[in-house]
C-alpha cells in the first residue's frame, strides 16, 4: 500500500475563466491516477489545499505527522515545488519509510503540464527507492538536503 499525501501546489491549481487567477482546486491525483489506468494500491489523504509559499512551519509539521502516523512503508507527498524541499528536510529522519515528493511546474489542468509524467515517476520511485526522502522530478531524484530548485530554469539543481 502507498500512501500520498496531497497539500496542493501547482499540481492541484485550476483556472476558471480568462478574468481569474489560477487557485487551488481539489487533489488531482485520484482522477489522474484513474485516468491512467493506475492499480498499485494506494490511498489518497489530501492534507490541505495551499500554495507551498503559503505553507509555514506548522503544516510543515502537521504534514510530518502524517507521515510519521501512517501505517504505510511508502509515501507519496504531492507539494508545490518552491517549498518542496524545505519540507523535504522537515521529513527527514522518518525512520523506515520511503518518502518521495513531487509536484509540477504546470498545473495538471494545463495539456502540457508535467503533472502526469512526475507523478508515474514518483510512483516508481517510491516503490523502489530505500527508506528515506527523495523528491522526484522531471525524470530526476533529488536529495532535499542538497537540492534547490532553481526557478529560472523551472528545474531541481543539486547544490
Amino acid at each position: 500500500m502507498i500512501d500520498i499525501f496531497t497539500t496542493g501546489g501547482t499540481i492541484d491549481k485550476v483556472y476558471f475563466d480568462a478574468l481569474s487567477e489560477f487557485q487551488i482546486g481539489p487533489a488531482a491525483i485520484p482522477d489522474m491516477l484513474r485516468e491512467n489506468n493506475v492499480h498499485v494500491p494506494h490511498r489518497v489523504t489530501q492534507l490541505m489545499r495551499k500554495d507551498s509559499l503559503e505553507l509555514d512551519d506548522a503544516d510543515r509539521e502537521a504534514i510530518r505527522v502524517a507521515v510519521a502516523a501512517s501505517d504505510a512503508a511508502r509515501i507519496l507527498v504531492t507539494h508545490g515545488t518552491d517549498t518542496m524541499v524545505l519540507t523535504g528536510r522537515v521529513l527527514a529522519g522518518i525512520p523506515g519509510k520511503t518518502i518521495v515528493m513531487t509536484g509540477a511546474m504546470q498545473p495538471a489542468s494545463v495539456r502540457a503540464s508535467d503533472a502526469e509524467f512526475n507523478v508515474g515517476f514518483a510512483l516508481a520511485a517510491v516503490q523502489t527507492l530505500p527508506p528515506g526522502v527523495y523528491i522526484a522530478m522531471n525524470g530526476m531524484i533529488f536529495d532535499p538536503a542538497t537540492t534547490v530548485k532553481d526557478r529560472a530554469g523551472q528545474r531541481f539543481v543539486q547544490q
